[in-house]
């Protein structure tokens, strides 16, 4: 199955290192004023999804999903939806963080929303990559710094090694600053495991 690539309108730096992460056949879904990164990521639309409230409607060749102005869902939580009912199980998610934090943490919820509907999500911008974490991960030393933060509650039994904190059967709690800013040792991969509960594995690529 092809992968969904969905892009929203928060501002996108080093678009060239994003452009690095798509692949020729990614399903291209441009939310609203997302529509503004089609240049920059050098990539057509398979289908467009607003309600135009900050773009102008373009009236494209590609599919577009005119969506109500007042509606639960916002733009790029429906393209998810969408995207899901259409049967796609793995997401690249661009243009979600920055600008808004309220935006930027609605964008973290879709990605517990994909989580939950046994879909993979990777959220990437000009600093780093996200993902949710339940069970095992890896960080290279491509990677300068990465950080461990627990989602829905404590993380229990987590395990890291070959990293500069090492952790061991360690709880991670949600008022705890525990799991932020470890690094993976020189010419080391990091690994991660998670014996209770789910993190959100924020991998930095620069300081």
């Amino acid at each position: 199955m092809r992968r969904c690539v969905i892009v929203g309108g928060a501002p996108i730096e080093r678009a060239e290192e994003l452009r690095a992460y798509l692949r020729a056949d990614d399903y291209m879904v441009y939310c609203d004023c997302g529509l503004r990164h089609e240049k920059a990521l050098g990539r057509a639309p398979d289908l467009i999804v607003g309600d135009f409230d900050s773009h102008e409607d373009p009236h494209a060749a590609a599919e577009t999903i005119v969506l109500p102005r007042v509606k639960d869902d916002t733009d790029s939580f429906f393209a998810a939806k969408e995207a899901l009912h259409r049967g796609f199980r793995d997401f690249l998610l661009l243009g979600m963080t920055g600008a808004r934090l309220d935006h930027t943490l609605g964008n973290l919820a879709l990605m517990r929303m994909l989580e939950g509907a046994g879909a993979k999500a990777l959220l990437v911008d000009g600093y780093s990559e996200t993902e949710i974490v339940s069970e095992e991960a890896a960080v290279t030393d491509a990677f300068p710094y990465f950080s461990l933060l627990p989602l829905g509650g404590a993380a229990k039994g987590v395990c890291v090694t070959d990293a500069k904190f090492p952790l061991r059967d360690a709880a991670l709690a949600p008022d705890s600053s525990l799991g932020v800013s470890n690094e993976p040792l020189p010419g080391k991969i990091a690994r991660i495991r998670v014996g209770e509960g789910k993190l959100l594995l924020v991998r930095v690529k620069r300081g």
